[in-house]
This record gives C-alpha cells, sequence and structure tokens, in this order.
C-alpha cells in the first residue's frame, strides 16, 4: 500500500472520530428519554459506519493487491521482452479467480519460452561444432597441399580427406534444411497409396553396392503391403535406417528386413548383427545431434540429424518407432504405420 492510500484512512477515522464526539457531547445536554433514543441511534450509525470503514479498507486492500500484481506482471514481460526467460511470478492472490489463472497461463508461457531458447542456443552451438569439426580439416590439409615435399600418394591421400569433409558439410547442410522444413508447416506432404514391398525392394537393390562390398547377408521377406503414405518421405526413412545397418554391421554380417500386416498396421523390422547400442544411448538416438560415436565405436561419424529427420517423418504419418539393442550383439528398428 502506498503513502496516499494511508492518508485517506488516517482522514476517514480523524473525521469520523470528531463526527461522534460532537454527537454525544450534544446528546449529554439533551433530556433522558431523548438523549436515550438518540444513544441508541447513534448506536446503529456507529455500526453501519464501522462496517462501511470495514468494506472500505477491504476494497482498498484488494485493490492495492490487484495494482501490485499487475506491476508485477508489467515487470516481469518487460524481462521478457528483453530476453530473460528466467521469470517465474510467484504471487499468493488467495482462493482461485481470473487472477490466478492468468498468473499460471503466464508461468506456462515464461516456462515454454524458456526451454525454447536454451532448444535454440543447444541447437546453433550444435552446428557450429558440426560445421567446424570438417573446415579446421579442410582448411589444414589444404594448406598441407601448397607444401612442394609431398608426395603424390601424401597429396591424393589430403585431397580425399578434404572431398570427404566437404560431402560430410554438404549433409550436413541438406539435412538441416530437410529437419528445418519438415518441422514448418509448409513442406509438401502428399499422401498416396503406394506399395511398401516393392518401395523397400527398390532401396534394398539401389545400396547393393555397399552391402556386397562387406560381403553381407541380406535376409528379405516382404509382404504385399500397400500404404496411404508420402512416398518420397518414407523413401528418406527406409534409405537412411538400411544405410545405417549397412554402416555400422562389420564384415560378413547379416541384415534381416522383414515387412508384414498386422490388423490395420504395417509392421516393419530392421535388424543387423552389427556393433549396437548401449541402453544408455538408446534413449537419445532420435535427438538432433546426438551420436553414440564412442559406445558404437564409430569409424565414421554422421551428423547426428538422420534418425531425427526419421522420426519427424514417421511421426507425421501418424506411426510409431522403436529400438531394442545390445553392445555387440546388433541392433533392431521396430517401425509401425497405419495402413490407411
Amino acid at each position: 500500500m502506498n503513502v496516499t492510500f494511508f492518508k485517506r484512512i488516517l482522514g476517514f477515522l480523524t473525521y469520523t472520530s470528531v463526527c461522534f464526539s460532537a454527537g454525544f457531547f450534544i446528546i449529554q445536554l439533551l433530556p433522558v428519554r431523548i438523549s436515550g433514543y438518540l444513544q441508541y441511534l447513534a448506536t446503529i450509525f456507529t455500526s453501519i459506519a464501522i462496517m462501511m470503514l470495514t468494506g472500505y479498507l477491504i476494497h482498498a486492500f484488494n485493490h492495492n493487491k490487484r495494482v501490485n500484481i499487475y506491476l508485477e506482471i508489467i515487470n516481469a514481460l518487460r524481462k521478457i521482452g528483453n530476453g530473460d526467460y528466467n521469470v517465474q511470478l510467484d504471487l499468493n492472490t488467495g482462493k482461485k479467480n481470473e487472477m490466478t489463472e492468468i498468473i499460471s497461463h503466464f508461468n506456462h508461457m515464461a516456462k515454454q519460452l524458456k526451454q525454447m531458447e536454451e532448444m535454440r542456443q543447444e541447437f546453433i552451438s550444435n552446428v557450429s561444432h558440426e560445421i567446424q569439426s570438417p573446415l579446421t580439416s579442410i582448411v589444414g590439409f589444404a594448406q598441407a597441399l601448397q607444401s612442394n615435399k609431398l608426395t603424390t600418394e601424401e597429396s591424393n591421400h589430403y585431397l580425399h580427406i578434404i572431398e570427404t569433409e566437404s560431402r560430410r558439410l554438404s549433409k550436413l547442410s541438406d539435412n538441416l534444411l530437410k529437419l528445418t522444413s519438415l518441422e514448418s508447416e509448409h513442406h509438401p506432404f502428399e499422401r498416396k497409396s503406394c506399395r511398401l514391398d516393392q518401395q523397400i525392394r527398390s532401396i534394398i537393390l539401389a545400396c547393393e553396392p555397399n552391402w556386397l562390398e562387406k560381403e553381407l547377408e541380406m535376409d528379405i521377406s516382404l509382404e504385399k503391403v500397400s500404404i496411404f503414405a508420402d512416398e518420397d518421405l518414407m523413401s528418406q526413412v527406409w534409405t537412411n535406417l538400411i544405410h545405417n545397418s549397412i554402416k555400422f554391421t562389420r564384415q560378413y554380417g547379416t541384415i534381416t528386413i522383414r515387412l508384414q500386416q498386422m490388423a490395420d498396421q504395417a509392421s516393419i523390422t530392421i535388424s543387423d548383427t552389427g556393433i549396437g547400442i548401449s541402453e544408455q544411448d538408446q534413449f537419445h538416438i532420435f535427438e538432433r545431434f546426438y551420436k553414440a560415436d564412442l559406445a558404437r565405436e564409430r569409424t565414421k561419424s554422421g551428423s547426428g540429424l538422420g534418425l531425427s529427420i526419421v522420426k519427424k517423418i514417421i511421426d507425421m504419418h501418424d506411426g510409431s518407432i522403436s529400438v531394442k539393442s545390445e553392445i555387440g550383439k546388433g541392433t533392431t528398428f521396430t517401425i509401425l504405420l497405419p495402413i490407411s
């Protein structure tokens, strides 16, 4: 409460006190019968005055309290406007009313904004790290190529590294654009009826040079299943998962791919006998930029965006994806998609 409020209360009490003091003094000078009657009236008016004063005090207190809450909300909004999302209103407004609803929604909004800001900063940090690593290699080996003391074999080796890192940058850029587009509301999404078994089989054949090079056994069983989906997007799912299985399966290993219809769903499992994923990493593999390099002993590093894209596409089709794996024994991805 401010000083003006206290001045008003003090003035009201002083004025009331003077009036009642004068009234009682006059009453004492009147005859007894009239004096008693007037004292009775004075008691009634005194009670009314006290109730009015109490009501005024309650109203004034609530008014000032509400003003203070508004000032707190305005100050919090000003902080958010300046980029400080670490704001939570902790105001005791008594019983539940429209003000407590406003405060509750405000705190929820501030919490969501804080989480989005943390995700944005983490995203920028991850992108910077992913870009910096190949750029450092490209610059370093480009400088080394300027030396006249290199053999032809060394020069070719350095050029190969530069080419590999350049492709890695290009893929990172492509995946970033793809993921950003998928998460927006403007990505083209055209469902149509397509034969899932034919699509998966064509991608397996497209990857043939990769699994023949490692002499992998491909155990394929595909039932005839049609689904209503965006064919181009689903093609990215199978390409990514099959490439990963080939990539992380050692020489002479086995990759098993199964497709079958289960009630109103298509069930797809892609299993390998590769290096596996630790139990801890399985909880994070669909997160952006998450790479279990140490746990999986990867010889080739990706961007950590491939499985994020896979998860997003499957979610767009109202499906689900899960993973089961054990270090040294392989990994199985299970995808469930609605038929219609």
